[in-house]
């Protein structure tokens, strides 16, 4: 099966939930969401920003944080922490640990409220579970940046089984009836039949889980499409974290986000104080014509307090089909509260965003790179032409918590100001994924440029900020990137109308730099504040956003320099 995408979302941007299990960059060969990002099945609404940076914290406090969070079941809140200080402490075996944990948990969850996965468990037959699974481990020994452990892959999903059994969701569905008892003599054979095997090829695992969906059916009478799909999804979501199993819903939002259009109310939201606190609202979303506005807090869904729900579940109540509708109570910043009821619609994203002068006098124009999809060349031309006859004579780019897109878009965007030469390298274990994109003189921009950055800037944005470094065609202002440095492609499968989104290759800059684990760092680096949760005007304002002042510095010394 071909593959149709290939991303470089830094943070995921699949289902725009940003958890850094779906960061990830996707590019289109044919890689944020990205990942990171890396995924929220199922009418891409909301995103889940990360808890505060974990970089001050002892990780003893990491770890009693991370259990709370466990404890009320507060999964995904629980990968973003374990995530966020695994990036900034480096390895880690116990924090690693309790994060694979979290992941599977999560995912788990994730799963059993998706009814397109739903349907699959269903309607899959035995033999297409294991024809799936069979072609699951073909992709990955055809196109995955690094050798399959076979063994590793067999044991993750047998470990992500075993935690299903004790999953509430999972049990409701599969194991009606069965008793404590029952479910830990499985467990222990189990762990006989499967750990005693030496699994070193493809055809050695698949007779593995063949096995292990023998016995859950003798001992339980679980469904072998039940068992196999544990072990589908165990396998693809141990690769990395940004690699992921999708089921059909995950794999229509990942070409939603594409073309950049989804079904849902148009908000972003930050977990905050018992209530989901509204980051941003979309352009012409929904929850704008509502009356939704950033800095609101979302504090009831449908009923039901946020006090109540953990962060998953009322993310998860946003959720719905096109034309239905949700209520919500909500908090202005002034204590307020109000409800209202919202139509969940067809939403547009718009990839460039706050296109406006910000310095007339200076003929310094401003614009926010919010992503790289399918329609960001088109718009960044139109958003170049219009401040080019407003009489720009400098350019900043905003690419802050960009988390990435399509590769070729990044490609396309670098092109537009750099004139010759490599842009980006990918380099894979297949020699398929090979490549260097290089730029093309004509219709290249000349004006002095400014790249925004901080560390929620990844992948296609790392591309797009390394290229411009690398050729000093412009300067970086900010915190240092996120340190993606990988692309994901996106692999429809023959059965179910799932996917895979696998990691196929590492990116280099111009100048053979690595991206991975290290990032772009700023030519003017400005210490990290918080952003305030304002309008349009506030946010660029020069007395509000320290970046941006800097920014509008560095535009001015650019033109000086000419």
């Amino acid at each position: 099966m071909q593959k149709v995408a290939t991303l470089t979302s830094g943070i995921l941007l699949l289902v725009v939930l940003q958890l850094p299990a779906l960061y990830g960059a996707e590019a289109a060969t044919s890689g944020n969401l990205p990942d990171v990002g890396e995924v929220k099945p199922s009418g891409a609404t909301i995103k889940i920003l990360p808890p505060p940076s974990a970089s001050t914290e002892d990780l003893a406090e990491v770890l009693a944080r991370g259990e709370k969070l466990e404890a009320e079941q507060r999964w995904g809140e629980a990968v973003t922490l374990y995530e966020d200080t695994l990036r900034h402490h480096g390895a880690d075996e116990s924090i690693a640990q309790r994060h694979d944990l979290a992941k599977l948990h999560y995912d788990i969850g994730r799963r059993y409220n998706d009814h397109s996965f739903l349907r699959t468990v269903s309607t899959l037959g035995e033999r297409d579970a294991y024809a799936l699974y069979n072609e699951v481990l073909l992709k990955l020994q055809s196109h995955y940046v690094a050798q399959p452990d076979y063994q590793a892959l067999v044991a993750r999903g047998t470990r992500g089984l075993k935690l299903a059994l004790k999953e509430k969701p999972f049990a409701q569905r599969n194991l009606a009836g069965k008793t404590a008892a029952e479910l830990d003599d499985f467990t222990r054979g189990l762990d006989r039949v499967i750990e005693s095997r030496t699994i070193t090829t493809r055809q050695q695992a698949v007779d593995a889980v063949a096995l292990a969906a023998y016995q859950g059916r003798q001992r339980l009478g679980l469904s072998s499409t039940a068992v196999v799909l544990e072990y589908v999804s165990g396998a693809t979501g141990g690769l990395d974290e940004y690699s992921a199993y999708l089921t059909s819903d995950q794999l229509s939002d990942v070409y939603s986000q594409i073309e950049g259009n989804f079904v849902g109310l148009g908000i972003e939201l930050k977990a905050q104080d018992n209530a989901l606190l509204i980051v941003k609202v979309i352009t012409g979303s929904p929850a704008e014509a509502s009356g939704i506005r950033a800095g609101d807090k979302i504090t009831a869904v449908d009923g039901r307090t946020t006090v109540e729900l953990n962060t998953d579940q009322a993310a998860d109540m946003l959720q719905g089909p096109e034309g239905t509708k949700v209520r919500l109570v909500l908090a202005a910043p002034s204590g307020q509260s109000r409800q209202v009821t919202v139509e969940r619609r067809h939403v547009d994203v718009p990839s460039v965003d706050e296109v406006q002068m910000l310095d007339r006098d200076y003929g310094i124009a401003y614009l926010k790179l919010t992503c790289f999809q399918k329609t960001t060349s088109r718009d960044l031309d139109a958003a170049l032409w219009r401040l080019h006859r407003e009489g720009m004579k400098s350019l900043i780019m905003d690419l802050r918590g960009n988390p990435g897109g399509l590769l070729t878009s990044s490609v396309e965007v670098v092109d537009k100001f750099v004139e010759d030469g490599p842009i980006v390298s990918t380099r894979g274990r297949s020699s398929l994924e090979d490549y260097t994109y290089t730029a093309h003189r004509a219709g290249t921009w000349r004006v002095p440029l400014v790249v925004l950055i901080d560390g929620d800037s990844a992948s296609a944005s790392e591309i797009f900020a390394g290229a411009i470094r690398d050729y000093h065609r412009g300067t970086i202002v900010g915190q240092r990137s996120y340190g993606k440095g990988s692309v994901q492609g996106i692999f429809p499968l023959t059965v179910a109308g799932c996917g895979l989104r696998l990691t196929t290759a590492k990116f280099y800059s111009p100048s053979n730099k690595p991206i991975s684990n290290v990032g772009v760092l700023p030519d003017t680096v400005v210490q990290k504040v918080a952003k305030p949760v304002l309008g349009l005007s506030e946010v660029v304002a020069l007395d509000t956003d320290p970046v941006i002042s800097a920014g509008i510095r560095a535009a001015r010394l650019e033109m000086a320099k000419r």
